[in-house]
């Protein structure tokens, strides 16, 4: 299972740095980034000059603070994340994220999410700087 999660990650790294290729760095500019947004939810497990990773947990029924996706990044669902994300403007979606998933993100400036299952919705974010 270990090994499994590592090369999903491997992957999505590699996915991240294909994807910035001949692409500008964006910056969000109205929310902080997650893990300053909602440090309860959302901490930076790794980190070097080239990526961040930052580890989400969100208990049944938690609706995070409002934050930002301020750079490209990836999602893996460690476990299954039905949420509800609450946009800026006010616009509601509903996404049944399966465990397994792996998503890109575009820039963010600012939003919520809300975990609407029944158990511990965890992911983890790949952002390369």
């Amino acid at each position: 299972m270990k090994a499994t999660i590592r090369n999903t990650m491997l992957g999505a790294v590699m996915m991240i740095g294909m994807a910035s290729v001949g692409a500008t760095a964006q910056t969000a500019q109205t929310a902080e980034p997650t893990f300053k947004g909602d440090p309860s939810v959302y901490k930076v497990i790794f980190e070097d000059a080239n990526f961040r990773v930052i580890e989400g947990t969100r208990a049944a029924g938690v609706h995070d603070k409002p934050h930002g996706h301020p750079l490209p990044s990836i999602v893996y669902n460690v476990t299954d994340c039905p949420s509800k994300v609450y946009a800026a403007d006010g616009k509601v979606t509903e996404n049944n994220g399966k465990a397994g998933a792996v998503t890109a993100i575009p820039v963010i400036p600012s939003h919520s999410a809300e975990n609407i299952g029944t158990s511990v919705c965890k992911q983890i974010f790949i952002e390369k700087k």
